[in-house]
């Protein structure tokens, strides 16, 4: 007691700090229980926009939450942006810790000399320890909450680890989420290249982004980025003759950003489809970058074939269904009379939203590689905005005679050459709802005896089916059908001939890349390559290869579906569009004319158009076969793939396992100089003929006959 009475005037300090500490202790407690736990600090990963990039390095589509954010490493960032940061927003930042007391103070003598609060005091640490953690409330318990979280952050990651958070976290307005995309936002440039006055107003617009929008406030957008290269100014980065230069330059932001998604979006849909299975919500978070198969370039000409084709098309099959008086099923209420009609067909803009709401003549294109399986170039549909379904991946449709090339390597490969002779006359078919069918060549003709070559060249129906009913079983189509990857319900009927049972356009294409591919089939592959924010490799997709034919069927096919292209329903690739390249193919249209197709090939390229309507009960129309309806697109899309890119010239190597023999038209054995009208045909080696033609041994056998030959 003695001791207190004597140091008594010590008692009231000591216990005032103590309780000063135990109170601030208890407070900061309480306070600290909403703040984020030190593991969190440990791993701050704010979410980060995945991108969907093309084999070419072109950025089809950004996959994103709310927060549209792409992050990117402090060392792309220009010296000039870290110094407008610091200059602008903590000029002590490399000096605090967190806090920056000597600015505390001062702010607060500025304050009670107001009268109001005036100056802040605020650190970047401080401002990314609220953005990410906290709340925007300006209530004293949230300040000390920012400063406690701040001085932890201090002291988890070092100061450039800071300052690279901090601009990539921040928001600076117009829904870009860090600096990046604020380059991208504003400028229409990566950040590594934006100017200093460029600079200067992605940090000026930090502060309160939409006052200072420079498309809603374009005056103080200009003042605020000047107040920010006057800071510089002052802190010796820019002279004063730089500061005058600059501060009078407009601000020029672009009017409208970078679309990414107007790049093949039917094919960015379907990678982000398949993403999302694997990878679940992270993909709009995480920073991924997702390289694929498709090359701009090659979808780009895909895009204009089908941009320049089809409004054409459509116009001409809507007159068509005007003639027919098909649209009055369309309308409530339906018109009474022909006035009312005609009252309506005057009415173009009428005329044309009731067509576009029914009657859409829709389009699909697939191309691939056949090497790789890769997809080049995707299209699922007219518009993606109106309507996301993607035929390409999802529509299943008739082939109709686009599935003629599938029965054809069935026999083919049984044994069968391409000089094997059918009928080539009527026949019917039992349906497998039990009716009657009794289908017609396209031109209506009918004939003898026909080689396999001339009933695919001529696309002949009759031929096609009396192949399925008397050289092979549907059964063993169908398993064909399997082999060569349609996974589509396919029964084994007769109707199987002429593709009566529905494909999907992808796995159609994917067929036929296997003749160009000697045989083998490759999984048709959109992603390659999976990355993480920091370019780790996640995922690598290699190719997955599987035999579905010899090397010497493929060669056959493709020699076959070659005349399909010079001399047969395809020939307008070559007469008409001036394709010349090595090339087979196979027109496709089913016999009421709903489906239209063209699929065709070259060794480095395989690419098929589908079009149609989506409602199947509406037809194309008469005439509307797939050589006037898809060929059209095809024929100059492959020249323009060619023409631009200057792929190399390359054709069809033929293997070992097969022969070319001039054989007589007639007799199929090899011919003699005396035969009227020669072949050059190509078998299995083991399968060619060795016997001379004995019917037209004699020169004088035939001399009134001119010699013929044709070369397939």
């Amino acid at each position: 007691m003695g001791i207190i009475k004597k140091h008594r005037w010590l008692v009231f300090p000591v216990v005032t700090v103590a309780v000063m500490i135990l109170g601030g202790g208890i407070i900061i407690t309480i306070l600290g229980r909403g703040l984020p736990r030190l593991t969190t600090l440990e791993s701050i990963e704010p979410p980060v926009v995945s991108k969907i990039v093309s084999r070419d390095g072109v950025v089809l589509d950004e996959l994103h939450s709310y927060e549209k954010r792409i992050w990117v490493p402090i060392e792309r960032m220009p010296q000039h942006l870290i110094q407008a940061v610091i200059a602008t927003e903590d000029r002590r930042f490399f000096d605090h810790w967190g806090l920056d007391i000597r600015r505390i103070v001062k702010a607060a003598m500025v304050d009670i000399a107001a009268g109001y609060k005036k100056q802040g005091a605020g650190t970047i640490t401080g401002q990314l320890a609220r953005d990410i953690f906290l709340t925007k409330s300006k209530k004293w318990s949230r300040k000390i909450q920012e400063a406690i979280t701040a001085v932890q952050i201090e002291r988890t990651y070092s100061k450039t680890e800071i300052l690279e958070m901090y601009l990539n976290q921040m928001f600076y307005g117009h829904r870009a989420y860090g600096i990046q995309s604020a380059a991208q936002r504003y400028f229409g440039k990566n950040v590594d290249h934006v100017t200093v006055e460029e600079a200067a107003f992605l940090i000026g617009v930090l502060q309160l982004p939409a006052m200072y929008s420079p498309y809603r406030h374009p005056e103080q957008a200009v003042r605020r980025r000047n107040v920010v290269l006057y800071s510089m100014m002052v802190c010796g980065h820019l002279t004063q003759a730089e500061y005058d230069s600059l501060r009078n330059l407009p601000l020029d932001v672009i009017e409208t950003p970078n679309a990414p998604g107007a790049i093949a979006p039917y094919f960015c849909d379907f990678v982000r489809q398949e993403m999302e299975k694997k990878y679940g919500i992270g993909i709009y978070t995480d920073g991924l970058t997702i390289r694929t198969s498709l090359d701009s370039r090659i979808q780009a000409f895909a895009d204009s074939v089908v941009r320049k084709h089809m409004p054409g098309l459509e116009r001409q099959i809507w007159n068509r269904l005007i003639r027919n008086r098909s649209f009055l099923d369309w309308m409530d209420p339906r018109p009474d009379s022909e006035e009312e009609i005609h009252a309506f067909l005057t009415n173009q803009d009428r005329v044309d939203s009731l067509f576009r709401k029914n009657a859409t003549v829709q389009v699909a294109m697939v191309a691939i590689e056949p090497a790789t399986g890769h997809i080049l170039a995707l299209i699922g549909g007219r518009d993606f905005t109106q309507s996301s379904f993607n035929r390409a991946v999802q529509a299943v449709r008739q082939p109709g005679s686009a599935f003629k090339p599938i029965v054809y390597t069935a026999a083919i490969d049984n044994g069968f050459a391409p000089s094997t002779e059918l009928m080539n006359t009527n026949v019917t078919l039992f349906m497998p709802d039990g009716t009657r069918w009794t289908p017609q060549n396209y031109d209506l003709s009918v004939g003898g005896l026909t080689t396999l070559r001339e009933g695919l060249r001529l696309s002949l129906n009759l031929v096609s089916v009396h192949l399925v009913q008397e050289l092979i079983k549907p059964s063993l189509v169908v398993s064909y059908a399997k082999r060569f990857g349609f996974t589509t319900q396919i029964n084994p009927y007769d109707a199987i001939a002429l593709g009566a049972d529905g494909v999907i356009p992808l796995e159609l294409t994917s067929a036929f890349s296997v003749f160009a591919n000697r045989g083998v089939r490759v999984e048709p592959l959109a992603v390659t390559r999976v990355e993480d924010k920091d370019g780790k490799l996640i995922e690598e997709t290699a190719p997955r290869r599987r035999e579905v034919i010899s090397e010497n069927t493929a060669y056959i096919m493709t020699d076959i579906l070659s005349t399909v292209v010079s001399e047969g329903t395809g020939r307008s690739a070559r007469s008409t569009y001036n394709f010349y390249r090595p090339a087979g193919g196979k027109t496709g249209t089913t016999n009421d004319f709903t489906d239209a197709w063209f699929q065709g090939f070259t060794p480095q390229i395989a690419a098929g158009f589908w079009v149609g309507f989506d409602n199947p009960a509406i037809r194309l129309g008469e005439r509307m076969s797939g050589a006037v309806v898809a060929l059209p697109m095809w024929a100059p899309f492959m020249r323009m793939v060619y023409d631009s890119l200057r792929w190399p010239l390359a054709d069809f190597a033929q293997p070992q396992g097969v022969v070319r023999a001039r054989v007589c038209a007639e007799t199929k054995k090899l011919a003699s100089e005396s035969c009227p009208k020669i072949w050059d045909e190509i078998f299995f080696r083991e399968l060619a003929p060795t016997d001379k033609c004995e019917l037209h041994a004699s020169p004088h056998t035939h001399p009134a006959q001119q010699q013929q030959r044709s070369v397939f």
